[in-house]
């Protein structure tokens, strides 16, 4: 993808791009054919959202990153070629959204993503 360039994923790096809400320094993260599978309330275990490819997930992080929220990853853990962390959102209305999120990685980059979130409604 023009214009976006790839980085290694870390714990640190991961965290400080989610916090800065830099959706660029994220997407570099993903490999270019990764999957990301979203579970919550309108995305079931049996039926999740799911991105694919680095485009689309470029996307999905551009939206993210635009709202105005602030993210915080509260724990982060990495082991071998794989990566787990929390993260609290909170909107300025005062909604929070937590996720919990685990990352199979493949040559440094992000192949797959599984994250379930639950939010105040």
């Amino acid at each position: 993808m023009q214009g976006t360039t790839t980085e290694h994923v870390s714990a640190e790096g991961l965290k400080q791009a989610i916090e800065n809400r830099d959706a660029r320094r994220l997407a570099s993260f993903y490999a270019d054919d990764a999957e990301v599978r979203m579970i919550d309330r309108n995305n079931p275990p049996s039926h999740p959202r799911v991105v694919r490819g680095r485009a689309a997930i470029t996307t999905y992080w551009e939206d993210i990153c635009s709202r105005a929220v602030t993210h915080a990853v509260d724990f982060a853990v990495t082991e071998g070629d794989r990566l787990a962390f929390t993260q609290s959102c909170a909107y300025p209305d005062g909604a929070k959204v937590f996720c919990i999120a685990t990352v199979e990685l493949g040559d440094g980059r992000i192949a797959r993503q599984t994250l379930v979130q639950a939010w105040d409604e």
